[in-house]
């Protein structure tokens, strides 16, 4: 028997308007009569979307065939230019039938699920592992595929490190998972500091990460370096515990070794995630305590008998008689040579090289390294490039400097002036207490003085130490043979609080005495004409 239903809606198709057609079926109600879609998409995404929204002339009887309905872009413009920036877009714009559409991951239009959803996001594994199968596979075995399958709502699946609709390819610079970006990815969670004590795991790695050797690579631009997943593996990640996993004590040095090849046996000694003065390694610990507590002391002391030796000055400028003549009328002491000007020029212009392109690395989000940081995305690795290049000048400087003085006789003599001496000791301590006011006289002080003689061997001491641990850490591979993956911070750490102690020193000490101490303001001349205007110092005439 024919349904009455049906035929009173044909009537009303035949001899209503189309306004009275579509006040008949509010909510599709109308519609429902013949169709069972209206029904089942009660519930979905699409529940508060009418059917004359996709469905176009709809209200005509019999409906018109070949109209074309919208695509999902004409709702979801943003989510279809992202979906056509992905590799799945880019295979299904060339032509491959195969790549997955929105029908494929969000189901039937009539039965599109929420997305938000939990179910809808506990699904998604599975969903993608109907063309993924072996990263599935993986997957599920993983921590991460472990604790999805028990139902915590954090543990990341395919989405949330692939993203959900411009999935890229790992090649990708932009892509999610690029090598640089890895630790970007990773540290959504395990920066998570909330994440981190809810589930007990380390709360620190990330940070750790970024202030390792490793990450201090990774932020110059060097997409080769360890990220994350170089050593924790992609989809199947296991704890350290577990034979099988990447980071189990005995895999470490097959893993490390694919970066640094013939990686010893005591490569894996040591912790690898830590942050200064939490759980860090003893070497590391005691080369940081060393130099916290150094560096204080040696600039605190610069600080207290430059600032001592101005302030007693100045009270002598004041006092002076009107007229009396601060800088003598005839020319100073040679205190450089033509050869030592050109050194001390070439060691300007490398330890500042050093020192910006150094400090950049560590600190790369300060206005001063700025301009040097920004070239990093057009030429990934320059900041690196020209550090090791002036590094490399350095050492050759040093190399000069050492075959100057055997093969030139003169130079050789100067230079014996700056050997330190059983006298320097008392006159230095001398210095200290007459700029502190416990000494009434004003000491001698010899031509070449402690003050020089300190700042030189200071110098000496701080080429030697950069030099030998700046090789070390260039040449990593190498000495991660031999010597245990500790050796990295270690070699970091004097490195850098070196470079912090011999740069304070600068421009505390020699910035003083050769620009601020009032004997020689507004310059000593002498590291351009080899002059000095100190008063009370021989000329000296030998070339």
């Amino acid at each position: 028997m024919r349904n009455p239903s049906i035929g009173r809606l044909m009537l009303a198709v035949v001899f209503s308007t189309p306004s009275a057609v579509e006040a008949q079926e509010p909510n599709a109600a109308g519609c429902s009569m013949c169709h069972d879609q209206p029904k089942t998409i009660m519930g979905t995404a699409h529940a508060a979307v009418g059917c004359q929204t996709c469905h176009p002339k709809h209200q005509v009887y019999p409906h018109p065939a070949g109209i074309p309905k919208p695509a999902c872009a004409s709702c979801h413009e943003e989510v279809a230019a992202r979906y056509r920036l992905g590799i799945h877009g880019e295979l299904s714009a060339a032509g491959n039938a195969a790549a997955p559409d929105c029908t494929v991951c969000h189901g039937n239009v009539h039965e599109v699920k929420l997305a938000g959803t939990e179910a809808f996001r506990q699904a998604v594994p599975k969903l993608c592992g109907t063309c993924h199968a072996g990263p599935f596979d993986q997957y599920e075995e993983s921590v991460h595929g472990r604790a999805a399958a028990r139902g915590i709502v954090a543990a990341p699946v395919c989405s949330s490190c692939h993203r959900a609709h411009m999935i890229q390819s790992p090649e990708a610079k932009t892509s999610s998972v690029f090598s640089t970006r890895i630790p970007e990815t990773c540290g959504r969670c395990h920066g998570d500091v909330r994440l981190a004590a809810e589930f007990n795991f380390p709360r620190d790695s990330l940070v750790s990460y970024q202030n390792s050797f490793h990450g201090l690579a990774l932020r110059e631009g060097r997409e080769t370096v360890a990220n994350c997943a170089s050593c924790h593996g992609y989809h199947l990640i296991l704890r350290s515990s577990n034979p099988r996993s990447t980071i189990n004590p005995a895999n470490l040095p097959k893993t490390c070794g694919k970066c640094h090849p013939g990686a010893g046996a005591n490569f894996a000694i040591g912790p690898i995630h830590f942050v200064p003065g939490q759980g860090e390694p003893v070497p590391v610990y005691w080369v940081r305590a060393a130099y916290l507590t150094l560096i204080p002391i040696i600039i605190g002391a610069m600080l207290l008998y430059c600032t001592g030796d101005w302030l007693r000055k100045i009270v002598s400028l004041r006092l002076r008689p009107s007229g009396q003549r601060t800088i003598p009328a005839r020319r100073g002491a040679l205190r450089m040579y033509r050869f030592e000007r050109i050194e001390h020029a070439i060691l300007i212009v490398t330890f500042i090289v050093l020192a910006w392109t150094g400090f950049a690395l560590k600190y790369p989000g300060r206005f001063w390294a700025e301009p040097l940081m920004a070239w990093e995305s057009r030429f990934p690795g320059l900041r690196g490039a020209i550090h090791r290049g002036a590094a490399a000048a350095f050492i050759a400087l040093g190399m000069a400097h050492l075959i100057s003085l055997a093969r030139n006789r003169n130079l050789r003599e100067h230079w014996k002036q700056l050997w330190p001496r059983r006298g320097d000791f008392g006159e230095a301590a001398a210095g200290f207490a007459y700029n502190l006011g416990l000494r009434r006289t004003m000491p001698r002080r010899s031509p070449h003085s402690w003050v020089e003689k300190a700042e030189y061997w200071a110098l000496v001491w701080g080429a030697v130490v950069m030099s030998i641990t700046g090789v070390m850490l260039w040449a990593n591979t190498l000495v991660l043979r031999w010597l245990p993956g500790v050796t990295l911070f270690v070699l970091t750490a004097i490195h850098f609080y070196e470079a912090v102690l011999a740069t304070l020193a600068i421009l505390v000490w020699h910035f003083y005495t050769v620009i601020f101490d009032p004997d020689v303001y507004p310059m000593d001349p002498s590291w351009i004409t080899g002059y000095t205007v100190r008063s009370g110092e021989p000329e000296d005439e030998r070339q």
